[in-house]
């Protein structure tokens, strides 16, 4: 046991100790953090208005039909075959000419621009001038814009869930999606990243001889094990940094744009403050929030680095096994693939699961070891009976257990093999070999 707590040592401090691990430590929770704050700080920022001439042959159009924040129009009667290149030169950004016969021909509207236009630019000139010609449409055809305003209708559902003794808390499937999106990748990706290391730890040590002098006071199995365990220690390491790093950069983030909403909401009477509210709630963050407060976070938590502990040995038993039958990185491809199939097949479920996390696919994909530490979690923040979870849990642990005295086997002979390729019928060889 002292053997493989120094293996475990090890392993852990070289690679803690390691400039990139806290780069990739602190930089990630400012990217995680940028992807929410980016939004909200560009919805509060003061957008640049834009200038823009229109010609109306139509004559449809008047000065409060074209009230827009972010466009200032100006009418002009210079013809459009004339002002079109003269435009830019004037300090406009865009020209609108409108045909005559608008009405029935409303593919006749030009926007000129000395080069490609915004997307949001040109629908909201579209948006502008669609409204006035419905307008005039109804008109004509004796339907009042009242009535026909008041039959446009969108249904916006608040969904609820509702515990045993009867207490309801606001949710979101939409969060709920991004949540079980997020953690899905984020197992996936350090599965395959943190069981790679293994590999080509295992690789490294082996080509260079250094296993040989290693294994002489230590047994395979528990330089395997050491090794294994050292390096998820660090990938857990990562992991609670990432979380106190976010947390706390959140809050920080929070905080201010909370202070910069009441000044918005001083200055502009509350109205941007209530815009500013709605787009922190409609946005995938806010969604998110709604999910959390809804959900049992410390199991949450508890259960990731779970999935994410053993998932991991589960991988990295395998991986190490062919770090040990191999000699370069270039031999392992034929036998990591074989390894990689299940975590693909995994998060390729996992799309599936998140559509429907009560399906008969998704409890099988929950509770087979080689999908489930994704599968699992992906299907947490919908909620999930307690006896499932433990059994995916237990099943999980054996899974591994099952998979390290398979990998230990081949481990043992492999490490000390030199000079020959590897095949699978050689690595079934392996499995029985006594001694």
């Amino acid at each position: 046991m002292n053997k493989i707590l120094l293996v475990i040592q090890r392993e852990y401090v070289t690679r803690v100790l390691k400039k990139s691990f806290w780069i990739s430590s602190l930089l990630a929770p400012v990217l995680i953090t940028a992807i929410y704050a980016i939004p909200i700080w560009l919805a509060m920022k003061d957008k640049e208005q834009k200038q823009i001439a229109i010609f109306d042959q139509s004559h449809l159009l008047k000065s409060a039909d074209l009230q827009d924040k972010e466009l200032v129009f100006t009418f002009t009667n210079v013809p459009e075959k004339a002002f079109k290149t003269q435009f830019a030169k004037s300090g406009y950004d865009a020209f609108v000419s409108i045909p005559v016969d608008v009405l029935s021909n409303p593919k006749g509207v030009h926007i000129y621009s000395s080069k490609n236009i915004g997307l949001n630019l040109k629908e909201a000139v579209e948006r502008l001038i669609q409204n006035k010609v419905r307008q005039e449409l109804m008109f004509k055809a004796g339907i009042s814009v009242k009535v026909y305003e008041d039959t446009q209708v969108d249904i916006a559902s608040e969904t609820i869930t509702v515990s045993e003794n009867g207490g309801e808390t606001s949710s979101s499937s939409a969060g709920a999606m991004i949540l079980a999106g997020i953690m899905g990748l984020i197992l996936y990706v350090t599965l395959l990243l943190y069981g790679s290391q293994v590999m080509n730890g295992v690789i490294e040590e082996k080509s260079s001889r250094i296993i040989e002098v290693i294994i002489s006071s230590v047994k395979p199995y528990q330089l395997m094990l050491g090794k294994i365990i050292g390096v998820g220690l660090v990938g857990l390491t990562q992991f609670l940094l990432w979380i106190v790093l976010t947390i706390g950069l959140t809050q920080v983030t929070g905080k201010i744009y909370a202070s910069k909403a009441k000044a918005i909401m001083a200055v502009d009477q509350g109205k941007a403050s209530v815009d500013m509210r709605n787009v922190m709630q409609d946005s995938p963050m806010g969604e998110v929030t709604k999910v959390l407060e809804s959900t049992n976070i410390p199991l949450i938590l508890v259960a990731f680095l779970f999935y994410f502990f053993v998932g991991y040995l589960l991988y990295s038993s395998l991986f190490a096994a062919i770090g040990s039958a191999v000699e370069s990185a270039t031999e392992a491809q034929q036998f990591t693939f074989i390894v990689m199939i299940p975590i693909i097949l995994s998060f390729l479920l996992a799309q599936y699961t998140m559509q429907d996390p009560d399906s008969t696919v998704a409890f099988w994909a929950s509770m087979i070891p080689f999908t489930s530490p994704i599968n699992m979690m992906v299907r947490l923040p919908y909620g999930v009976p307690m006896w499932e979870l433990a059994l995916s849990m237990s099943l999980l642990v054996v899974g591994f257990l099952a998979c390290s005295w398979i990998s230990a086997r081949i481990y043992r002979v492999g490490i000390l093999m030199y000079g020959k390729k590897a095949t699978w019928k050689e690595l079934s060889k392996w499995l029985f070999y006594k001694g």
